[in-house]
């Protein structure tokens, strides 16, 4: 049967059917060479998004939407070009910060591509930054926004493989600080070998007058995430706290909101679900089918047999997942395979928080790697070129992850350092 599954999914995605349907076919051609009843398709599809830390998902799409529409993205760009924008190369770091930031509520980076690419890319462009720079440039900050909790992958992750979601959410801001101080780094050196962004001050707010104009902006990370971490809500009920503190905001306070504007949000909110839940309940049969077929445990043995080392089953999860992110999409790929690799980490001697981590970050290089980049795609819209066009500017950000990911593999602490502080281990 898997062989059959598998072999299906290859065609389907050869014959560029969309990710989730192929999963699903795979499943249904499995279910009927195996002669088992189709009503396990619907159960089982059922099951795999019948999960209350799931309801976070469609809240937090939401709440990203509220914020670009509402002004709090704007705001939260000029406060970013307040601290980093004085420098040469200050505009792309301008990009970089805010991503950061504006992942610290979003939790999804194609929301936070569109949300912060229709502003910086047209600045930058117009600061005489090539466009497809300003593409590979925005889709690789954008990454940020499955890393910095909360995140959607790591709800995803925490859910598959039965880890707690708190501590993934703390544990990743290690890496999220990580990879956007080498990203700061990497921008600022290449744009003064460039000789790029010498007038990348000029229309700049003075930093006071920023933090207050943003200051209703940047106190919605601080509710969000202190109200997790201080126990006051879970994070699927801080989901519900983003969108009812975005409304307010953009309809009250900034008054950037419209009623008028309502249905065109909700209804770009609810088709973004919609699509990751038809993912999620494709990936989660075909999760069950090759668990029920016994494939996590075969491939289990085999990489205790094969990796007989730490070191060397990290190394050979790394370049397997690097390569699986480039074909599969981000969220399929954590349902099908959590539940199969995490217990042989755990295995190896593996914190369970540290894999997921490492995971996550590999499989969003994913989304800036074609062919099936999903942030790439959304960069490309934004900045209005081809996909094509911004490929050879993608490889030096794509290195400069990769060298952050492996100083999260091989440097556990950074991961589970602030875990281990907040909850004493």
């Amino acid at each position: 049967m898997t062989p059959i599954m598998v072999g299906t999914m290859v065609l389907c995605f050869a014959l560029s059917v969309s990710v989730a349907v192929s999963i699903g076919l795979a499943s249904i051609v499995g279910i009927q060479v195996n002669g088992a009843n189709m009503l396990i398709s619907a159960k089982e599809m059922f099951n795999a998004i019948n999960k209350f830390p799931l309801a976070a998902i469609p809240f937090f799409i939401l709440a990203g939407n509220l914020m670009e529409t509402g002004g709090i993205s704007r705001r939260l760009v000029e406060f970013a070009k307040s601290i980093v924008g004085g420098v040469q190369g200050g505009l792309p770091m301008t990009c970089v910060l805010t991503c950061m930031i504006f992942a610290a509520v979003s939790g999804s980076s194609v929301a936070t591509t569109f949300a912060i690419g229709a502003i910086l890319i047209p600045a930058l462009i117009k600061h005489g930054y090539p466009t497809n720079y300003a593409a590979a440039l925005q889709a690789t900050s954008a990454e940020l926004g499955v890393i910095i909790p909360p995140s959607i992958p790591l709800i995803l992750y925490g859910v598959s493989a039965e880890v707690s979601i708190g501590e993934l959410f703390i544990a990743g801001f290690g890496p999220g600080l990580l990879i956007s101080g080498a990203l700061m780094l990497f921008v600022w050196a290449y744009c003064k070998w460039k000789g790029w962004g010498k007038n990348d001050g000029d229309g700049r707010m003075p930093f006071g007058r920023a933090l207050l104009q943003a200051g209703w902006a940047l106190l919605m990370p601080v509710i969000i995430l202190g109200g997790i971490y201080g126990g006051v809500f879970t994070p699927t009920e801080a989901s519900a706290v983003a969108v009812f503190y975005a409304l307010v905001v953009g309809l009250v306070i900034y008054r950037e909101i419209r009623p008028a504007d309502l249905y065109a949000i909700l209804r770009k909110s609810v088709l973004s679900s919609a699509v990751i839940m038809f993912i999620i309940a494709n990936a989660g049969l075909f999760a069950f089918l090759i668990t029920r077929a016994g494939v996590p445990e075969a491939i289990g043995h085999w990489l205790e047999a094969v990796l007989q080392s730490p070191t060397m089953f990290l190394l050979g999860v790394n370049a397997a997942l690097f390569v699986i992110g480039m074909f599969i999409e981000t969220s399929a790929a954590i349902i099908v395979l959590a539940p199969i690799l995490a217990p042989v980490a755990q295995h190896f001697g593996i914190d369970p928080v540290h894999f997921g981590l490492i995971m996550v970050v590999n499989l969003a290089l994913g989304m800036i790697t074609p062919p099936f980049g999903v942030n790439l795609f959304a960069a490309c819209t934004v900045a209005r070129i081809s996909l094509d066009k911004i490929v050879t500017r993608l490889i030096p950000f794509i290195l400069v992850v990769l060298a952050c990911l492996m100083v999260i593999t091989y440097v556990p602490a950074i991961s589970l350092g602030l875990r281990d502080l907040v909850y004493g281990r």
